[in-house]
């Protein structure tokens, strides 16, 4: 079973199926649990045959659940941005990249340093000095207007789908100029107030 190949709901079957598979486990797990406290009642407390404890066994195991259970939500969340933003599998797999890229202390946000080092690798033309450039400032707060000191995924997410759907190609604008200018290699202003709403 391999988790990261193929689409999204893919990858979440992958994963539940992890899950599936641990939840079947569990009466394993049960079952050293049960031979635990018979051994602690039969006042045994060493065990020679192995360095495992069953504290570490028990951390090992809720941790492992919990981790399958984030994977679970997280997934699902990125197909829910996917979906509710009209993005496409692989666009929201190169946000989630450059996201990724530079949350360098991998905490799941940007801070602002992060950012601001993550928009200049996508091309944002920003001052030299990060202590003092008002289109930054303006970037900052368009995306933690709360002034948490950090941006999630998600807050990533909705600034790079804003600002790539305001953005005409040169194809789309010039396809459009055709459209309005039929055969004509101009558009005179009484055109324009036709085609265009007020």
């Amino acid at each position: 079973m391999s988790v990261g190949a193929g689409t999204m709901e893919e990858q979440l079957d992958s994963i539940k199926a992890f899950l599936a598979d641990g939840v079947a486990s569990q009466a394993d797990y049960d079952e050293a649990e049960v031979a635990h406290q018979d051994i602690q009642a039969a006042l045994i407390f060493t065990n020679p045959h192995t360095t495992y404890t069953i504290e570490a066994l028990r951390s090992s195991w809720s941790q492992l659940i919990g981790s399958i259970n984030r994977a679970i939500n997280e997934t699902e969340n990125q197909i829910l941005i996917r979906d509710s933003k009209g993005l496409s599998e692989e666009q929201l797999k190169e946000y989630r990249s450059s996201f990724n890229h530079f949350d360098r202390d991998n905490s799941g946000m940007l801070d602002k340093n992060e950012y601001r080092s993550c928009l200049l690798s996508l091309g944002y033309n920003l001052g030299s000095d990060p202590n003092n450039d008002p289109r930054f400032d303006d970037l900052w707060t368009k995306v933690d207007p709360n002034e948490t000191g950090h941006v999630t995924f998600e807050l990533f997410v909705d600034f790079m789908t804003r600002e790539t759907v305001d953005q005409d190609t040169s194809e789309q604008v010039l396809a459009s100029f055709k459209i309005l200018a039929g055969d004509k290699p101009y558009i005179t202003a009484d055109l324009l107030k036709k085609e265009l709403p007020p």
